[in-house]
């Protein structure tokens, strides 16, 4: 109750100071960028490379449960959940939009719309929503479905499967407090700025389709909206909602990607995909660790740490839910399937949608980056959707997919966050639906009040910010998966995984044997009769 009644009072402060609190958020975004972006780059690569080893070693077998337990879903269905509920409707805006960013400010000394800023452009986004991003769910994940299939522990928040915060002092009990606040505040505000960011683009793609006009009282009227979908969803749970609605997620997602591909520049796409893929591998480790200490950090860089910002905001629930749906999947299979499901399908946003967006401003279609600049980021939507065959069609379908999306993500924010803050729950309990609708207005209110101060600087304030405090939180957890694995009964049983002690005894054959085969052992190993 009081994180309610916390982020009710951060939505109606937003909502009275509304445009005016622009300035002091960018001044507050500009300064988290350049004095601590050395950190959001050490996590992220500490934590890429701590879950590369765990799947490419020994450790990877370990199996969330017993050895004979089976996955509850099919890997497709698993994919399609995880995929969902990750990856909201921003997906289908930014990889329109941010190519059309890195085109015209690329960074060091390419010079704006030349070849080689097109190529960096359309490279860039995957990097930031690819497998460093997608493997920053792989602690909560692995952490939690740990305790709670192989050690037995009930899990309700984040802090029970951090293992070194175990304990009755005080200083534990406080730090527990501390990581479960910090997971609410983290998900309030990525979720909600998702949504913040989301609304105002919809309401243009529908003024554009109906030719009702684009204000706030159509922004109102898509909340209503969504918030029947999201009250519905969550209403109904884990499985008969938020399980449907992945899938018709992930169908919509293949669908509209498969329809602008064919009716696109299909060549120059393919083409632009291959590039880039060399280039990501080529830059993966420079991008990785690029702070800029000399000099002002360019678009590229700042969009990095809003991006990891982002996805830190999500790390604990997406932790939980991935962890609820893996019971009988390994430690491999966790992560593999977020390498693929979840990064290569991302990727696949920025490779088509991406290289639609720059094939558009490269040939002189359309001037979207003036378009960017001068009207905004639902313009570019726009005008861009607007170039398809069937146009009217394409807006109704980008629109139904936008919704999906939105759907899918925040019905299970709210329902991880209703977990995270119910009371103790008895096994296999969801949590009421008193509290969990109380969830869903909660996010409805505080995403509202984020249109209403409007900006997508302000979006990109409050994702950074919500994910800078989940960093310390995130070593804790690393920390802990270590100490969980590094015991783990079944490695250490496994006599393929134990260590050689000492050399193996020699053994000679001697050939003049009269029958059979003569075996003359070492003098200690010899075996009296």
């Amino acid at each position: 109750m009081p994180t309610v009644v916390l982020f009710l009072g951060v939505s109606v402060f937003l909502i009275i100071g509304g445009s005016s609190l622009q300035g002091l958020l960018n001044n507050v975004l500009n300064w988290v960028t350049s004095n601590m972006g050395w950190g959001y780059m050490w996590i992220y690569i500490i934590n890429f490379l701590f879950f590369v080893y765990l799947m490419l070693s020994k450790y990877g077998n370990i199996r969330l449960g017993e050895p004979t337990d089976k996955p509850v879903y099919k890997n497709f269905q698993w994919g399609s959940m995880v995929f969902a509920t990750a990856i909201d409707a921003s997906i289908l805006m930014l990889s329109m939009v941010d190519p059309l960013r890195y085109v015209q400010h690329p960074e060091g000394s390419v010079k704006p719309y030349s070849v080689t800023a097109y190529n960096l452009a359309h490279m860039y986004g995957q990097y930031d929503w690819g497998p460093m991003a997608w493997l920053m769910f792989a602690a909560p994940t692995i952490a939690i479905g740990y305790m709670m299939y192989n050690k037995k522990r009930k899990i309700q928040s984040l802090s029970d499967a951090i293992t070194i915060l175990d304990g009755e002092k005080l200083w534990q009990s406080i730090a527990r407090k501390i990581v479960n606040l910090l997971v609410v505040f983290g998900i309030m505000g990525g979720v909600g700025a998702s949504v913040g960011l989301e609304i105002p683009i919809i309401s243009k793609v529908l003024s554009s389709l109906t030719g009702i006009p684009d204000n706030l009282n159509m922004k109102l009227g898509l909340f209503l909206v969504l918030f029947i979908i999201f009250a519905l969803t969550v209403f109904k749970g884990l499985n008969g909602g938020i399980d449907k609605l992945s899938n018709a997620h992930i169908w919509t997602a293949i669908i509209f990607l498969a329809i602008v591909l064919l009716v696109g520049p299909t060549v120059y796409i393919l083409n632009s995909e291959t590039n880039s893929v060399g280039l990501l591998i080529q830059k993966f480790i420079p991008m990785s660790m690029n702070t800029v200490p000399n000099g002002r950090p360019g678009i590229a860089q700042q969009e990095t740490i809003f991006y990891w910002g982002w996805w830190l905001s999500y790390m604990p629930f997406m932790g939980l839910f991935i962890a609820k749906i893996s019971k009988g999947r390994t430690i491999r299979q966790i992560v593999m399937g977020m390498l693929t499901y979840g990064a290569l399908g991302c990727m696949s946003f920025y490779a088509v949608f991406g290289g639609y967006s720059l094939w558009l401003q490269k040939t002189g279609t359309l001037n979207l980056t003036h378009i960017l600049n001068t009207q905004g980021q639902a313009a570019v939507i726009s005008a861009v959707l607007g170039t398809l065959p069937m146009k009217y069609v394409m807006f109704a379908f980008y629109f139904i997919s936008c919704f999906i999306f939105l759907a899918t993500t925040i019905s299970s924010s709210a329902f991880v966050l209703s977990s995270f803050t119910s009371l103790p729950l008895g096994p296999g309990k969801e949590p009421s639906r008193v509290n969990r609708m109380t969830w869903v207005v909660v996010f409805i209110l505080f995403s509202f009040s984020l249109v209403v101060v409007g900006g997508f600087e302000t979006v990109q304030t409050f994702c950074t910010l919500a994910g800078f405090p989940l960093m310390f939180v995130c070593i804790l957890i690393i920390m802990s998966v270590f100490k969980m694995i590094k015991n783990d009964p079944t490695v250490i049983r496994n006599p393929r995984w134990t260590p050689r002690r000492g050399k193996k005894p020699v053994t000679v054959e001697r050939k003049s044997a009269i029958k059979g085969k003569l075996i003359l052992w070492p003098k200690n190993t010899i075996n009296r009769h």
